[in-house]
């Protein structure tokens, strides 16, 4: 059957898809409109494997939290150029991506792709728009945080993205603090929020690399795990949270940042995820 530029048109609008796949997909349809739909979803699976392997080392970072403050959702999806990241389709699904993540709870990143958005699935949605970019597209994180309260930050250019817990603010308002150490999350990187939450693979490690030291510069044996203790401290002082420099104050721990704001207030846990 004869294929107007109306009917292209239609698909077109339907789809997002470009003008020339839309006339090829009608084609090969014979017009069937439901057909050449479920045929340019088809190609955009068939490119989305064709990429598979591809680094998706850009993209954006998308942030939101509950009316009541008290739990933080943070989303990744990534894509292969800068370009397609600032994409108006690129962000608009990624809101929508966050939106649905905060509005249905998944347990995890293939929970949320399964997850309904009008009439496909969140993963049927970037399968489409892999076909119409000819780029790779992902979820690379999906985090949710509880807390008394929680506080987001998103560095700028939106590549890295930060959710911190705070607790014991007893219903004071403690968002400027949580700012204050979301920047110092993102600009810091701290391994965990106090030693205490510091993996034992890595305090062992810490401690290997300590008496490794110690006996290179020729220190007694019987003082090397001393030494090495030290060490490990100086370790915890400069990469777990709460005991880290304030990058506002240096003369004030985080901890102790967070005390004088508000007596008793401290942080439960964060999340940080980076893009590239």
């Amino acid at each position: 059957m004869s294929i107007t530029a109306q009917d292209v048109n239609k698909l077109r609008k339907m789809t997002g898809a470009g003008m020339m796949d839309c006339k090829k997909a009608l084609t090969e349809t014979n017009g069937d409109f439901e057909a050449a739909i479920d045929l340019l979803r088809k190609k955009g699976q068939k490119v989305s494997a064709s990429r598979a392997d591809r680094e998706t080392s850009e993209g954006s970072v998308f942030v939101t939290t509950s009316e009541n403050g008290q739990e933080g959702i943070l989303i990744a999806l990534n894509c292969e150029t800068d370009f397609v990241a600032k994409n108006e389709e690129f962000q608009a699904l990624g809101a929508e991506i966050l939106k649905q993540a905060a509005s249905n709870n998944p347990a995890n990143v293939e929970e949320l792709l399964a997850l309904p958005s009008g009439d496909r699935t969140i993963g049927e949605k970037i399968i489409e728009l892999i076909g119409k970019i000819g780029e790779k597209v992902e979820v690379s994180a999906y985090e949710r945080l509880a807390a008394d309260r929680v506080v987001t930050y998103i560095h700028a250019g939106s590549k890295l993205g930060v959710l911190v817990g705070l607790e014991g603010s007893n219903g004071s308002d403690v968002e400027m603090a949580g700012k204050d150490v979301a920047m110092q999350i993102a600009a810091m990187n701290p391994v965990a929020v106090d030693k205490d939450q510091v993996d034992t693979s890595v305090v062992e490690r810490e401690m290997a690399i300590g008496r490794e030291q110690a006996l290179a510069e020729g220190k007694p044996e019987n003082i090397v795990d001393k030494i090495a203790a030290g060490k490990l401290n100086k370790f915890f002082k400069e990469n777990t949270l709460l005991n880290q420099s304030f990058v506002k104050d240096s003369s004030l721990s985080v901890s102790k940042y967070l005390d004088s704001v508000h007596q008793g207030l401290t942080v439960k846990d964060f999340r940080r995820v980076s893009i590239g």
